[in-house]
């Protein structure tokens, strides 16, 4: 114990084993909160007794976590000297004039040996099996990325890497990261080769199944490099993927314009659904928004009152609730027309039903679509009715530029001014709003006018 200002203190050094592990090292200082000895000595003995277990289960631990923990404070020591970190093996190979002057530096006066380790590389790089390296990518190098997603986004995120960790597994095995070599790359390649493009038979996936996995993989492998201070080592998945061809890509069509209005925007035609997926497929029509952006709007979105009424596709920032939009592009605000209008002044909320839920809703619509004679054919879903959309406008003369903005999509030049006021954009959609009967809208909750 020590005593400051009359005050107490538990005072203790933390095991220079255990330095790189305990984040209050070099020094355990904590106030007893007393001035009076008797009372202090229980509380020190306390806070030894707690110090002496969390000490002793850091050392019993697991030893794969403590190798990697040594090893990222050797690179860390290494690169507050100006050198990048090596193993010995690599050391050895260097450039006579660095190795020689890693050697100058280690002679300087004052060198522990805790940094001359880190320049000479004498802490191996720790065994770590990819499954390991996965969830080091989850849990500590992609919490920037996953910060700002949504608990949905986040799962569908996560698992795309592990899907992709886990085929590997399946092909290679669970082997050591620092052992993956170019050969298990290529094994993994191969097995999605045989089934994107086989020299007998029909293909059973696409070249985006293949690239998308191959592609997680040499992210993760890059990224977990980086992260312990290897950025220039060799990717083993460089420059392996597949060929996409245009004809490749199944692209959903967009419904023909006649057919929304004899079919779709007949009466009767989705009163069998629900209230909200009936409205969400209404507002489609004449938004063109994704499916996840229209199930995941808020009150705040909303924007009913404005002397324009619109839709704000926004990014949510609150720590506690965030989610993502697709791009920078999705950003945006789209005036509300036609029976959009009348189905937000029914649901000023947006639709809770479907929050965080967008796939549940789009395989109800499209399941509905399919069976009550709503989809020309098997290929056309929700997402057509954004794709129709497109098409209305460029049929109308709308503008490349204003299609681009109001759907989402990125324009391919460098942009100026804010892309045209409410008004405009409004009267430019009111070129495209479909006649609609009011009956369309029966059932739904009474409408709010502002």
């Amino acid at each position: 114990m020590q005593q400051k200002r009359g005050i107490w203190y538990y005072h203790r050094k933390v095991p220079k084993a255990l330095r790189d592990f305990d984040g209050r090292a070099p020094l355990v200082r904590t106030s007893l909160q007393t001035r009076n000895i008797g009372e202090a000595r229980p509380r020190r003995d306390a806070y030894e007794a707690a110090d002496n277990q969390l000490w002793g289960s850091m050392l019993a631990g697991d030893d794969q976590v403590r190798a990697r923990k040594i090893y990222e404070a050797a690179v860390r020591r290494a690169e507050a000297m100006g050198f990048t970190y090596r193993p010995a093996e690599e050391v050895a190979e260097l450039p006579i004039d660095e190795v020689l002057s890693r050697i100058e530096t280690i002679a300087d006066a004052g060198r522990t040996v805790e940094q001359q380790s880190a320049l000479l590389g004498g802490e191996a790089p720790p065994p770590l099996v990819l499954t390991k390296v996965h969830e080091i990518y989850v849990d500590e190098i992609a919490t920037a990325e996953l910060r700002t997603k949504s608990a949905q986004q986040r799962r569908k995120w996560i698992n795309v890497k592990k899907r992709a960790v886990d085929r590997f597994v399946e092909v290679v095995g669970d082997i050591d990261m620092n052992k993956i070599a170019r050969e298990h790359a290529l094994k993994v390649w191969r097995y999605w080769q045989v089934r994107i493009a086989p020299k007998e038979g029909e293909s059973t996936h696409t070249p985006s199944s293949g690239n998308r996995e191959l592609g997680s993989l040499r992210t993760i492998y890059a990224e977990y490099y980086a992260h312990i201070g290897q950025m220039d080592r060799v990717n083993p998945f460089a420059g392996l993927s597949f060929a996409e061809k245009a004809k490749q890509k199944k692209l959903r069509p967009p419904f023909p314009t006649e057919w929304i209005r004899s079919k779709i925007l007949q009466p009767g035609a989705l009163d069998t659904l629900n209230n909200e997926a009936r409205a969400i497929i209404l507002a489609t029509i004449e938004v063109g928004a994704r499916p996840s952006e229209t199930c995941n709007l808020t009150s705040e979105q909303i924007r009913l009152d404005a002397a324009v009424p619109h839709l704000a596709f926004e990014e949510r920032d609150n720590p506690d609730d965030p989610r993502e939009l697709k791009s920078a592009a999705s950003i945006r605000v789209v005036p509300l027309v036609g029976v959009a209008l009348e189905v937000f002044r029914r649901f000023p909320n947006g639709f809770p039903r479907y929050r965080e839920r967008e796939e549940t809703l789009s395989q109800l619509v499209n399941k509905y679509l399919r069976n009550n004679g709503l989809a020309p054919t098997p290929r056309h879903t929700l997402y057509g009715l954004r794709h129709s959309m497109e098409d209305r406008m460029k049929e109308a003369g709308i503008g490349d530029d204003l299609r681009r903005i109001l759907l989402g999509h990125r324009i391919d030049r460098e942009e100026y001014g804010i892309g045209g006021s409410l008004e405009w954009r409004q009267a430019e959609l009111n070129k495209v709003a479909l006649p609609f009967s009011p009956e369309v809208l029966a059932g739904l909750p009474h409408a709010i006018q502002k």
